[in-house]
């Protein structure tokens, strides 16, 4: 809670988390499963009950900040509950990253408990997850998979994008250039620089970012934690950044909107 109570009171207006659930299902926030990188445990969430949770690392890397670390005092695993409670009106993104019927349909009853449809972003990289998402709520606006993805290119290269009706209100990707430079990825693939090169020239397009932004779609790109990566993130047509560090792009907003 420490750490979006912090990223709220530095005036961001959307939070971005994951979700999994207990074994005596609880639904908690935590971007990993599997709690080995980030208690030191090699355990699962869903095979251990609320209460048996470990806690956080005194000190723990940043994924998308090579050689940078935190800490923090609030060490317990967070209730997505506790946080629809704590923040009733900040705009949330929900990726939910395993196909678990009860994990949705939960985090669907507390969206609805709540009255956060139409605040609350499903997403997911996986169509079959999402579709599921969408059959259990929806009411709730939802975001781009990686195979919707692939489709919005092919139509935006094809010219048949003006003409094709989109469901998504949110696109949300990776800024290419922070790849083995901020954030070191495990897939091979991935440490190519010419796959990178071709990734970026095909993707970071700013006719693509203003198509989108003018049929109301937002456009969110991350995860920039240097000053050079938000100002290319705008400079390129991103509606909305995200970062692990809110502070830093509060001064950045800041300091642009005086110049």
């Amino acid at each position: 809670m420490e750490a979006f109570t912090h990223a709220v009171q530095q005036g961001t207006e959307m939070l971005e988390l994951d979700c999994h659930l207990t074994h005596d299902g609880h639904v908690v926030v935590s971007h990993d499963e599997n709690l080995k990188r980030q208690t030191a445990h090699d355990v699962t969430i869903s095979s251990l009950n609320l209460q048996d949770l470990p806690l956080y690392k005194e000190q723990m890397e940043v994924t998308f900040y090579a050689g940078r670390y935190i800490t923090g005092t609030d060490r317990k695993f967070l209730l997505l509950e506790d946080l629809f409670r704590k923040f009733p009106e900040i705009p949330i993104s929900i990726e939910i990253k395993e196909y678990n019927r009860q994990l949705i349909e939960k985090v669907s009853d507390l969206v609805r408990r709540y009255n956060r449809e139409a605040i609350t972003v499903w997403a997911s990289v996986n169509t079959q997850i999402m579709e599921e998402c969408r059959k259990t709520n929806g009411s709730m606006p939802y975001s781009f998979t990686m195979r919707r993805g692939v489709l919005l290119l092919l139509l935006f290269y094809s010219g048949l994008l003006p003409f094709v009706p989109l469901g998504e209100s949110l696109l949300q990707f990776y800024m290419p250039r922070i790849i083995n430079r901020l954030y070191i990825p495990e897939e091979r693939i991935l440490r190519n620089r010419l796959i990178l090169f071709l990734l970026e020239k095909v993707t970071m397009r700013k006719s693509l970012f203003k198509h989108l932004a003018a049929r109301g779609i937002q456009v969110h790109l991350f995860v920039c934690n240097e000053d050079e990566d938000i100002k290319a993130a705008f400079e390129i047509g991103a509606t909305g950044v995200m970062s692990d560090y809110p502070t830093l792009l509060s001064n950045y907003l800041l300091n642009r909107n005086q110049e």
